[in-house]
């Protein structure tokens, strides 16, 4: 990801992934409930970084629909529609938004929801 360099170093106790360090970022760790989705997005000022903590997420970036396991890394350029899907389990993941971050750019394209 353009911006995200993820630097990893060991040490004698184990040893850390650094995703951001002097960057204007903003972090979350999101919950997708079994049999939940959110809605089929994108974002015009913003990317973002996604790593699985737990789960077996079904993953949409643009074209391309994957299905995602435990420590698996996404990157999602702006402009680029992308979903998660927890069909089987419940999905925690990792999320670092990089650019100017607004919960009001999510443009949705499709939404169970009714919110598209």
């Amino acid at each position: 990801m353009e911006g995200l360099k993820i630097y990893k170093e060991e040490r004698p106790w184990g040893g850390f992934e650094q995703f951001v360090q002097n960057t204007l970022s903003t972090v979350k760790i999101i919950l997708v409930k079994k049999d939940e989705a959110f809605s089929l997005q994108y974002h015009n000022n913003r990317k973002e970084f996604w790593k699985i903590l737990s789960g077996t997420p079904e993953i949409t970036i643009g074209d391309s629909v994957v299905r995602a396991k435990e420590g698996d890394e996404f990157e999602i350029p702006p402009k680029t529609k992308h979903r998660v899907h927890s069909s089987d389990t419940d999905t925690e993941f990792l999320e670092i938004s990089l650019g100017e971050f607004d919960e009001n750019d999510i443009i949705r394209l499709e939404d169970k929801y009714g919110r598209a």
